[in-house]
This record gives structure tokens, sequence and C-alpha cells, in this order.
């Protein structure tokens, strides 16, 4: 398996369970703006990723992997506040978090494998 369909694979995974995340804390927890933030960068994760696999040159493919390691970062912090805030339990967002750096480990390797061969 490439890394690419590896990081595929889990990104998507990853942005459906960020999609029940938002659906609980907009039912449960009645929380409509924290909920609105990491949907919006949990899910862009693999759509980013998706669309750097089809990019149109290696530079695309870096710049659109870049990114995604953005929103991963960005969705990092959104899921600590929403533990340390209490919206959700410690082993709900350690769960939510080891997938996060995972998935943060597995772009960070692709773009440094990327960026050292030449084109």
């Amino acid at each position: 398996m490439s890394a690419n369909s590896i990081i595929l694979d889990k990104s998507l995974k990853f942005a459906a369970r960020i999609v029940k995340l938002h659906k609980y804390l907009i039912k449960e927890k009645k929380e409509t703006i924290i909920s609105k933030q990491i949907i919006r960068s949990g899910t862009s994760i693999g759509a980013n990723a998706n669309e750097a696999v089809y990019g149109i040159s290696k530079a695309d493919f870096i710049a659109k992997m870049q990114i995604s390691l953005k929103e991963t970062a960005e969705t990092e912090y959104w899921i600590r506040l929403l533990m340390l805030s209490e919206y959700i339990t410690e082993q709900e967002g350690n769960s939510l978090l080891n997938d996060c750096l995972e998935i943060k480990r597995i772009l960070v390797s692709t773009l440094n494998t990327s960026k050292e061969k030449p084109n």
C-alpha cells in the first residue's frame, strides 16, 4: 500500500469521526462555534490530500499536502481546546488526538520524501 493511499484512507476515516463529533457537539452539547471550526479543518485534511494526489505537478502535490498538514495542526488545536473546555472527555480527546497526530506524522514524512526527490 502506498503512502498516498494510506493517508487518503486514514484521513477519510478521521473525517468521518470529525463529522460524528460535530453532530455530537451540536446535538448533545449545544456547541456551535468550535464545532464549525473543527469540521472545517478536520474534513479539509483528507480533501486536500486527495486533491494533492491528483495534482498537476510535483509543486502542486507539495502545496496541497502542505495545506493538509496545516489543517491537521489546526484540528489538533481544536481537539485540545474541546478537551480543556470539557466538551469531550480526556479519553475521547486522546483517541481523536492520536489519530490526528498519526496523520500529521504521515504528512510530514510524505512531504519530506517529496521534497528530497528530484523532479
